[in-house]
This record gives C-alpha cells, sequence and structure tokens, in this order.
C-alpha cells in the first residue's frame, strides 16, 4: 500500500522502493520490506528489510564519497519512513546497470560453461563455480522494463548505448567501488563476490552514485570460510527447489525461510558495519 507523505506526491513504485517528489524537485527514496527474485515481486515480505537496505547503503554512500559522489541530501524524512526512507537528489540515470564480478558465479558461471567468457571477457580455463577470478572485471547489464529479464552486454554494446567515453568512465568507477568495497569487506570477514551500481548526472553534469549500494540485494556476500551466502541466494535457492516454474506467480516463502533470510542480512549488516542493526 502506498503512503500518504504530507509534503510528498507519489511517483511510482519499483520491485523494493517507492518514490515520491516534493515541489523542491527533491526525491524520497522509500525502501519496502519487499523481496524480488528471478524478476518477480515475492508475495512474503522479510521484516526490517527496507530499513536495513536504506541503512546499510548509507553507510556504503559515505564509506565510498571519495570514490564518487552519491546522491544523498539528507536522512530527515517524514516520521512513517525514518530509518527506510531518504532524500536525494534527482538524477539522469544511464540506461546501463554496472556490474563488477571478482568471482565467477551466478549468470557468470552459466555463461563461462558455454563459451569460457563472461559478457565478451574470455577467462583462464579450468574455473569453476565460486573461482576468484584473475582481475575483477565489468559486466554491464541492460535495465529491463518490470517484468522482464536483465541482459548482460558486451561493454562494446554498453559502448552502443552510451558512447565510448561514458561507459570508460563507469567502468572505471565500477572496478574502483568494488575494489575498496571488496578489500573492506574482506577485512571484516565477507567475500563481495559480485555486486551492481547504478549511475546517473546531477544539474551539475556530475557523474553521482544513485539508487543503492552494496546491500544483500545487489550483491553476493560469502561468509570468507565456508562461502555461506548473506544475501537474498538463500530465497533464490528455496525457490529453485520448491518447483516453482518461474512463469506463474511465485509462491509464498515459509516462515522459517523468513526467519533465516532476515537473519542473514541482519548478519551482512552487523559484519559490515560494526553495529548490531
Amino acid at each position: 500500500m502506498t503512503l500518504v507523505l504530507n509534503g510528498w506526491q507519489h511517483l511510482r513504485s519499483g520491485k523494493v522502493r517507492d518514490l515520491y517528489t516534493n515541489p523542491d524537485g527533491q526525491l524520497l527514496i522509500v525502501a519496502s520490506d519487499r523481496i524480488s527474485a528471478f524478476d518477480y515481486i515475492l508475495p512474503t515480505e522479510i521484516p526490517n528489510k527496507g530499513k536495513l537496505l536504506t541503512q546499510l547503503s548509507s553507510f556504503w554512500f559515505e564509506f565510498l564519497k571519495d570514490v564518487v559522489p552519491n546522491h544523498i541530501i539528507t536522512t530527515d524524512v517524514p516520521e512513517q519512513v525514518v530509518g527506510r526512507g531518504v532524500i536525494v537528489k534527482p538524477l539522469v540515470m544511464f540506461p546501463v546497470e554496472c556490474v563488477a564480478r571478482g568471482y565467477l558465479t551466478g549468470s557468470g558461471w552459466l555463461e563461462y560453461q558455454k563459451t569460457q567468457s563472461v559478457c565478451g571477457i574470455a577467462l583462464p580455463a579450468g574455473l569453476v563455480d565460486g573461482s576468484k577470478l584473475p582481475t575483477p572485471i565489468f559486466t554491464p547489464a541492460t535495465k529491463a522494463d518490470d517484468g522482464e529479464h536483465d541482459m548482460n552486454i558486451t561493454f562494446e554494446q554498453c559502448v552502443e548505448i552510451l558512447g565510448e567515453q561514458a561507459s570508460e568512465i563507469l567502468r572505471k568507477l565500477t572496478l574502483a567501488l568494488y575494489e575498496k568495497a571488496h578489500d573492506y569487506a574482506q577485512g571484516r570477514g565477507i567475500i563481495l563476490a559480485d555486486t551492481k551500481f547504478e549511475f546517473g548526472i546531477d544539474d551539475k553534469g556530475q557523474v553521482c552514485l544513485g539508487d543503492e549500494a552494496l546491500t544483500p540485494d545487489s550483491s553476493r556476500f560469502w561468509q570468507s570460510e565456508s562461502r555461506d551466502s548473506y544475501d537474498k541466494q538463500f530465497v533464490r535457492n528455496w525457490l529453485i527447489n520448491s518447483g516453482w516454474d518461474r512463469n506463474s506467480p511465485p509462491p509464498a516463502l515459509p516462515d522459517d525461510v523468513v526467519a533465516k533470510t532476515q537473519e542473514r542480512y541482519e548478519l551482512a549488516f552487523k559484519l559490515i558495519t560494526g553495529k548490531a542493526f
């Protein structure tokens, strides 16, 4: 249900976030407790997930601000959305998702098994699911409309969409952000296997980091020793084994899956920030 917030007009709702605007042209992003997987919004929510995503993103935005500016204006938001809302400056978003991979897994692993490459980048033979890559790689993807699947693309295809200069800038920023975050997380007992960033241009022509940053929704976090996941891969795995055909509406999550997902998100937050959620 869309909240009515004094002084704010609802613009639209995404899979997880609701977007509002005010007469000054600022945006209010409110993270819900919805969870998505395989491009579907699941019928079951994860309690307090929106607050965790917002507060963890705020941590990373602050930590990474020396690499690239971000869209944050303030976390002083209407009382109804305290903790899960943030006021940001509007950006003209680049129509490409910027993915950095330091480890071979997910769609990258599936592609590697067929072509020994990921997004047109040739990789060494003999890698397995979970292998650390010789060096992190930039693997962009198209942003799909709701209900459609994001598509991995090559850097050359990215250039066709954005132009060479913008593509080079986004590749450089994506890898710099990933490497700084990876090294920090590694010191906290977490492997940042891969992550997704979104960038836009502000009214001064400056490239800024927007959307969210390095959350369990947008990243793969692994425990350093066991490789247990601290992200929504636990939900994906349950769905894969549930018998769901990925064409019909997704099933509700059992209570234990909800509880264990919440536990994993909260543990990631504690390990990364050093604070209990």
